[in-house]
């Protein structure tokens, strides 16, 4: 997908600054006449179309960046955000940032206002169930775009994708409760219908076929709510599980909550651990064993990429996954 010109592509034919073709969009009369017709020059060369309305959106020297995320409720993607667009702003390009409540039509709209807008990249941690109207306006309008977290369109050349390496954190995080000879380990948590659910769990399930045991999946939304239901089930229909790996850490907060409720001492008489390593993890007691995805590295990482391909024309590779950790707190025990 060829990428629409920027400022940036206009600025490096006329062999000016960003600031000067801002200056020249605006009819400053701090531009000489000669500077002028080079940036207009450039600008016909190379097809850059000026878009008055983005311009109304920020300032004369930066860059606008749409950033859609699918839940901003949940810590791990507002970290995520926020790490994104304070990089993006110690390079001088204003991000907007849209929820989509995992809505698909809301992300339709706000990536299709982000366009008219004149965003010069996106990024798109997208909501499941889109009907592809969403990535066929974007390929429509030839704006640079990645998936990030979570893929939904299988056309990485077109839109790539980055990730922490879901899979082997969940072989991390199972191998390490396997250390205590558990009865039976469930992954609680996720739909399993989605990509990331299946990814998430690949580690757990690899783990456990090594292992010669059979898994235990408990399938439903990640949440708080959720995980407080689904440890009151466990203790009075399946009292042989006695470990857990959580879809994400709110499932594992919320099944904290609920053991708590009944009596039941997280990290003795059953062990969890959580994904994503979320500030709260650290806090709670007990304290919540988890897979590190380094999400606050991750976004400046992406940061990084985005401008690499708007600046120096360098696309990212197709996908791309980046190393997670596991750290060992007190809800799984200790050796």
């Amino acid at each position: 997908m060829e990428r629409r010109p920027t400022i940036v592509d206009v600025a490096r034919v006329a062999g000016v600054s960003k600031s000067t073709v801002s200056l020249v969009l605006q009819n400053s009369s701090l531009v000489k006449e000669e500077t002028r017709r080079t940036v207009r020059e450039a600008m016909d060369r190379i097809g850059y179309v000026y878009n008055r309305a983005a311009a109304n959106l920020r300032t004369s020297n930066v860059g606008l960046i749409g950033l859609v995320i699918n839940d901003l409720r949940n810590p791990f993607f507002t970290e995520f955000a926020t790490s994104l667009q304070m990089a993006l702003s110690a390079r001088g390009y204003a991000t907007v940032l849209a929820n989509t409540d995992e809505d698909p039509r809301i992300q339709a709209q706000v990536v299709a206002a982000m366009i008219e807008h004149g965003v010069s990249a996106l990024v798109v941690s997208p909501a499941y169930d889109d009907d592809a109207s969403t990535f066929e306006a974007i390929a429509r309008a030839g704006i640079p775009t990645m998936q990030v977290l979570r893929k939904v369109n299988p056309h990485v050349d077109r839109f790539p994708f980055a990730a922490p390496d879901y899979r082997n954190g969940s072989l991390l995080a199972t191998r390490h409760l396997l250390g205590f000879s558990p009865r039976r380990i469930a992954f609680i948590g996720g739909l399993p219908d989605r990509a990331v659910t299946q990814e998430r769990m690949a580690g757990y399930l690899q783990a456990l076929d090594e292992a010669g045991m059979e898994p235990f999946i408990v399938s439903g939304r990640a949440s708080r709510a959720f995980g407080r239901e689904a440890a009151g089930s466990l203790t009075r229909d399946h009292p042989d599980v006695d470990a857990a790996i959580c879809f994400n850490d709110l499932v594992a907060l919320g099944m904290m909550s609920g053991f708590a409720q009944i009596g039941r001492a997280v990290g003795r008489s059953f062990r969890i651990v959580g994904f994503d390593d979320i500030e709260e993890s650290s806090q709670v007691y007990p304290t919540l064993s988890t897979v590190r995805c380094g999400i606050a590295d991750f976004g400046r990482q992406i940061a990084e990429t985005v401008l690499a391909w708007l600046e120096e024309n360098r696309p990212p590779q197709p996908e791309r996954l980046t190393a997670v950790d596991l750290v060992i707190r007190e809800s799984s025990g200790r050796k």
